[in-house]
């Protein structure tokens, strides 16, 4: 089991990498534009370069910016280039839910042996498919599902199961965290890992009773020095 960094600030990662309990590494253009990323594609791989190095050998998920099939292998391969640490993710099917993206998950896995990343499923079933096709890792978002009115512990468990009973390789990930809970929720439920902001990250470390505890702690050892 495992926690990855959504991140793409450099700091960031460095700060969680002292920590020492990070496992890797996930961007999406998204992340990479909220985090300050500027010069297009250049810019993009420049900071997916900086990361992995740091990182490595841990992994870094960095996601294509096309959703055209050549585009999307010819990226993919470019961007895996860049690094050996770097996978590259693939959403499951198209905006309009053209469906080219699974035949490119599986080119990627098979034909060029670009580690990939499906990313944006919704659903155990899709999760399966991508993992039928060769994909490394399938990346569920589980606060979605749950705003969806699904409970995502159920999907999370019965992908676990199917992966297991065919014998499947595809590392489950659970992204879009809502809570600091879902994280040991959903590792429980049988996710290899959980991607976090690092608001969760540092939710799941400092407690206010812990705060508490220690500064009775040390005013007590004050004390004790004293008497």
């Amino acid at each position: 089991m495992a926690i990855f960094l959504d991140s793409g600030k450099i700091e960031q990662v460095e700060k969680f990498l002292r920590w020492g309990v990070i496992r890797g590494v996930t961007t999406n253009p998204t992340i990479l534009l909220k985090d300050g990323v500027t010069g297009g594609a250049a810019g993009m791989k420049k900071r997916a370069q900086e990361i992995a190095a740091m990182i490595a050998p841990l992994p870094l998920s960095l996601e294509v910016t096309s959703n055209d099939p050549q585009q999307m292998v010819d990226q993919a391969r470019e961007f895996a280039a860049l690094a050996s640490n770097i996978n590259v993710k693939i959403t499951i099917h198209g905006p309009e839910g053209e469906t080219d993206n699974i035949e490119v998950i599986h080119a990627l896995e098979t034909k060029y042996d670009v580690r990939v990343n499906a990313t944006a499923m919704m659903s155990g079933q899709q999760c399966l498919l991508a993992a039928l096709a060769g994909a490394t890792y399938v990346s569920l978002f589980g606060g979605r599902v749950n705003n969806m009115g699904y409970d995502a512990v159920d999907e999370i468990t019965r992908l676990r199961e199917l992966l297991e009973l065919q014998g499947l390789d595809s590392q489950i990930i659970i992204g879009s965290v809502r809570e600091i809970n879902n994280v040991i929720t959903w590792l429980h439920a049988g996710a290899h890992i959980v991607t976090v902001t690092p608001d969760i990250l540092g939710g799941m470390l400092v407690h206010p009773y812990s705060k508490e505890t220690v500064k009775m702690f040390l005013d007590d050892a004050k004390k004790c020095e004293m008497v």
